[in-house]
């Protein structure tokens, strides 16, 4: 029987008629960072930007070889997947159909367009994922197609693994250790497997959001569970459950290799990447490189490979991902302040803050009595440490505030 990285590899041969070899650079930002020899392996460089190309093309070219007659491929998909099958169909000649939420945004479904030309049509279905993904399996079943899913099936995890071929061959050795992003599973599944038999000694991290650790979660039931709640910032990992196929391969992992990223901390990650480095990567694609932070210890004087697995990032979030860095950093508060209702008082307030603080949103939100209004303060600053000075003014004055930064229901309504 043909080992499972050899199938890998083969699969991997094949992509070359596609698309060339991501490639896998040295990063001297973060080797210098981290005092470690740290790569990446860009997978937001291939042609739909995410490795995803890779487990659609893979299962799409094994059916049409057992199946010389199938015609007609269906998805369910907001982003990446539907890009890679929509990518993988017009090389094929064959046709898709792509299922995609209503509230998709619009430069996803233009791209999927793009990429598929006359070979796909778009369908707008549902409010939410699951009502997109009933709809499509149930077409799938009345049209006689071949559902494509993102990372639960066995050919697409084997299309995944070609990544760890194309890392071994491109170093010429096996690396210390390697980070891996995970939603669904199917990379981290694919690669899990190809080391296991190629590389045994490399250390596997894995790194999943933590609004979305649908693999820690299923690590600790020993089975795979479904979250009950999602953040979907990281949109390309937040997957409420993870794939049966992928824990099968992952099960035996110890859950202290699944490092848990928080949300804004990637969008610290983000930004690093793109003013430091004009790497654009999406949240999901920042997963590997943020959980360097956590592994900083572990991997000094390693050679670390991470794979960034995406590159879609819609610029219209960059300024959410800008106040999301700065709340995470601490450079960024959120005050709701009790302030008298005389003349003078908005001026008194002023002069209490420091020379770096900057009023970025002022709002009166209403007379709490006759003689006081709460108002909504947005203030920035250029070192965290401002705003512990600041406070201490405020109270020093006998000035009533919260601090509603982190309170996630208020910011939600209020922010």
């Amino acid at each position: 029987m043909t080992d499972f990285c050899d199938r890998a590899h083969a699969a991997e041969q094949e992509m070359r008629r596609l698309f060339p070899v991501t490639p896998l650079q040295r990063n001297d930002h973060l080797s210098v960072r981290y005092g470690a020899d740290i790569w990446l392996k860009r997978e937001d460089l291939s042609p739909v930007r995410s490795y995803k190309i890779r487990g659609a093309f893979n299962a799409m070219r094994k059916v049409l070889a057992r199946e010389p007659g199938r015609a007609l491929f269906v998805c369910a998909s907001a982003g990446n997947h539907a890009q890679g099958v929509a990518y993988v169909c017009r090389h094929f000649g064959v046709k898709g159909v792509i299922f995609m939420p209503v509230t998709t945004p619009q430069q996803k479904i233009d791209k999927t367009r793009v990429f598929g030309g006359d070979a796909i049509e778009i369908r707008m279905v549902g409010d939410y994922f699951d009502d997109t993904l009933e709809a499509a399996q149930a077409y799938c079943a009345e049209a006689g197609g071949h559902f494509l899913a993102p990372f639960d099936d066995a050919d697409v995890i084997e299309g995944q693994a070609s990544i760890a071929v194309e890392v071994l061959e491109q170093m010429g050795r096996a690396p210390d250790m390697m980070v891996l992003p995970v939603g669904g599973g199917g990379l981290a599944a694919g690669v899990t497997r190809c080391l296991a038999e190629k590389a045994p000694a490399t250390a596997l991290r894995y790194v999943e959001p933590e609004g979305g650790a649908s693999l820690k979660a299923a690590l600790v039931a020993g089975h795979p569970v479904s979250l009950s709640r999602v953040d979907s910032f990281v949109d390309g990992a937040a997957v409420a459950r993870i794939g049966a196929l992928p824990f099968d391969a992952l099960a035996e992992t110890p859950v202290r290799d699944v490092i848990l990223a928080p949300e804004d901390r990637i969008c610290i990650t983000m930004l690093d990447m793109l003013n430091v480095e004009g790497v654009v990567l999406e949240p999901a694609g920042a997963l590997s490189v943020d959980a360097l932070t956590d592994l900083a210890e572990e991997m000094r004087g390693k050679s670390v490979v991470c794979v960034t697995s995406g590159g879609n990032f819609d610029f219209e979030r960059l300024p959410e991902v800008k106040e999301r860095a700065q709340r995470f950093a601490g450079l960024k508060k959120y005050l709701i302040l009790r302030l008298p209702q005389r003349p003078g008082a908005l001026r008194d307030f002023l002069e209490l803050l420091g020379p770096d603080d900057n009023i970025t949103r002022f709002e009166y939100l209403k007379k709490s009595a006759r003689n006081f209004g709460s108002v909504l303060i947005g203030i920035e600053t250029s070192e965290a440490a401002n705003f512990a000075a600041m406070f201490a003014r405020l109270d020093a004055v006998g000035l009533a505030y919260t601090d509603i930064t982190n309170d996630e229901t208020i910011s939600e309504f209020v922010i």
